[in-house]
């Protein structure tokens, strides 16, 4: 018995040293850590007929964290909402793929400022390479796709609704249209340039920018859950003051991204 109990002793001394050679587990990563581009992101950027000029803006723009931070994979059926020239329905498409489609949502409120020029994404929608790519010319009050969708994605034009220029538009009529286009878990991204707390619509005039807080309780009112923001295109030296436009700050604004979701349980 005592030969036992040395022995007993002894292991539980080795397993005591085992115990403190072995080092403890790494934290879990923090939620606004960079996420790993995947595969079909970066086949999507390296697409030979993207034009010259999108690729440099991929820079500033971040697609690569940008769409994998979003959760876009092979398959998703996505609109690229206010698509300007196509700068990410192009990605897009080729990050969902055959199996995917992407709608590019052009307000109708849009084409009646363009006095017949058809819209720029016209020039390659639904065309090879981009086949599985369709555009939807509608009101933005009656914003929807011909099937359910698993992201909606706009970036650097919610804050526009809110213009004269747009009508302005009913903004909450469109977030809930957004809501009812989307499956039940799907996902709306926003992405735009930041504007100083409580900023006011006739200010937003003149900045072309918008106070966060103010898109995400918007958002929130038509039913969706704010999932989380990525820090990807802050930019902590932008005053929040100037144009987007203007030289000094364009291509550097500060810019949030909101993802946002449809709860599971909704219809």
């Amino acid at each position: 018995m005592k030969i036992q109990a040395r022995w007993l002793a002894l292991a539980a001394v080795f397993a005591v040293a085992a115990c403190e050679t072995v080092p403890p587990p790494p934290p879990p990563p923090p939620a606004d850590a960079p996420v790993a581009t995947p595969p079909w992101i970066s086949e999507a950027l390296a697409d030979p007929a993207r034009p010259q000029a999108d690729r440099d803006r991929d820079a500033a723009r971040k697609p690569g964290p940008l769409l994998a931070w979003a959760g876009v994979r092979p398959g998703m059926k996505v609109v690229d909402l206010i698509p300007g020239q196509g700068y990410f329905t192009r990605i897009l498409s080729k990050a969902v793929g055959p199996t995917g489609k992407v709608y590019a949502y052009v307000p109708d409120e849009l084409t009646a400022i363009a006095k017949g020029r058809p819209p720029s994404v016209s020039a390659f929608v639904g065309k090879p390479p981009y086949a599985n790519t369709r555009m939807i010319l509608r009101d933005l009050p009656e914003f929807g796709a011909p099937e359910k969708l698993d992201m909606i994605f706009t970036a650097q034009n919610y804050h526009d609704m809110h213009l004269a220029f747009m009508g302005p538009v009913d903004v909450a009529t469109v977030n809930r249209q957004a809501f009812k286009a989307l499956k039940p878990g799907g996902v709306f991204i926003v992405v735009d340039h930041a504007a100083k707390p409580g900023t006011t619509v006739a200010q937003m005039e003149s900045l072309h920018r918008i106070d966060p807080a103010r898109v995400r309780r918007e958002v929130e009112a038509a039913g969706f859950v704010f999932e989380g923001q990525s820090p990807l295109l802050r930019n902590t030296r932008d005053p929040l003051t100037a144009n987007v436009f203007d030289a000094g700050i364009r291509g550097k604004t500060d810019q949030f991204i909101y993802k946002f979701r449809k709860p599971r349980s909704a219809r």
